[in-house]
């Protein structure tokens, strides 16, 4: 039956962004509701990636509830470099503090968050639509594919590139960068055992691998093909076929089984500036879509929320504007942005006909023999790979 109520807060979303974001209000007790046009079921079901960075683990364990990620992620110190014959590992834990990654998919976080909220009482509304957002000087208003009105003193926009609160910034209101990168990705999970216990990224003249850890029983992979490649191009005796031949080194062995799915991802970077129309703040994909290289979309999504989080109590305590949020966010989504452009361009194979092709592979391989032998270039790549102390740590 449609509903209409009143809150401080309605987040748009029930991804990493928006639960984090409705677990930190909530634990201050400021009221919110988190609004997602799917039910549960399909919120947690939903595979996706899944490395989390220092910071992202903490912002989880500080909530109270990272239990399960400490106990069945996988903690991630370090990843191996191939290229030209050579093999070289990097412990970007040993540079950079003890701190590491934790190897937990994506969609265990969104469980973890959604049952967290729920069991401590949050309103979450599953299974219905968000169509239109209207925001006047007082507030904003939600309304529902059911007929249902959310009214609220702010919206949090979380809910991805094509959600309503991206689609409400009215055209000069924000100005979005972008960029379609010039390579293409294949990417699959095969039921096959990690043939490392770290990630292994593999430069090749036939093109980018890599092989990423999921699980004890999934793998990950990544290839780099001929832009404008389909799925249907690559039936799995030629994605292990490539597997193989660009992953390969003496004394290696590649665990293989089936595939259980793959698709071609969309390589484009986008960052919205500022992050914030009014009473609209954007979150996650709505405000900035970063390429797969390096992990970092889902703990920008995050580290969007917990700033979300600060800015509206220190705006409640009179000790910052609202504007804060975009400031202090834009940042950290460019420094994120080049580290993910820099570790793309370092591993994967320019076609000849690119501008420059043989002169920008030569920098590709000073980068990674600067990362093999210059303490102070690698360690800047850990910080920036493992990412930044959580706000507050």
């Amino acid at each position: 039956m449609p509903y209409e109520i009143t809150t401080r807060v309605v987040i748009l979303g029930a991804g990493p962004a928006g639960l984090t974001l409705g677990n930190l209000l909530h634990a201050r007790q400021v009221p919110c509701v988190v609004v997602d046009k799917f039910e549960r079921e399909e919120l947690v079901s939903r595979t996706r990636a899944g490395l989390l960075e220092y910071r992202t683990v903490e912002t989880v364990r500080r909530m109270g509830l990272a239990d399960r990620l400490l106990k069945e992620g996988h903690r991630h110190t370090g990843c191996e470099f191939r290229f030209t014959g050579q093999r070289s590992y990097t412990d970007f834990s040993e540079l950079y503090d003890g701190r590491s990654h934790h190897v937990y998919p994506q969609q265990e976080v969104v469980a973890d968050l959604l049952d967290g909220l729920v069991a401590a009482g949050g309103d979450v509304r599953l299974g219905v639509a968000a169509e239109r957002l209207e925001q006047t000087d007082d507030g904003v208003t939600v309304h529902l594919a059911d007929g249902s009105v959310v009214h609220a003193e702010f919206a949090a926009g979380a809910d991805g590139q094509h959600g309503v609160a991206r689609a409400s910034t009215p055209p000069g209101a924000t100005t979005e960068y972008e960029m379609v990168h010039e390579f293409q990705w294949l990417t699959l999970i095969a039921a096959a055992a990690p043939s490392a216990e770290w990630t292994i990224y593999a430069q090749h003249e036939r093109g980018f691998a890599g092989h990423l850890l999921r699980s004890d029983t999934f793998t990950r992979f990544h290839l780099q093909v001929p832009v404008g490649d389909t799925v249907e191009d690559w039936p799995d005796e030629r994605i292990w076929d490539e597997l193989r031949a660009r992953l390969a080194h003496p004394g290696w062995t590649l665990h293989e089984g089936p595939v259980t799915s793959k698709n071609m991802l969309d390589m484009r970077s986008r960052v919205a500036e500022p992050m914030q129309y009014g009473r609209v703040f954007l979150l996650g994909d709505a405000a900035h879509i970063i390429s797969p290289s390096g992990g970092k979309g889902l703990n920008l999504a995050v580290a969007d929320a917990v700033e979300l989080d600060r800015v509206l109590a220190e705006h409640d305590a009179g000790t910052a504007t609202l504007g804060a949020y975009s400031t202090r966010r834009v940042p950290d989504v460019w420094k994120a942005q080049e580290f993910s452009h820099a570790l793309l361009h370092m591993m994967h194979t320019y076609p000849d006909e690119a501008p420059s092709a043989a002169f920008r592979q030569r920098l590709q391989q000073s980068r990674l023999w600067q990362l093999a032998n210059s303490p102070a270039y690698a360690r800047n790549f850990a910080a920036s790979y493992i990412g930044p102390s959580p706000v507050g740590g």
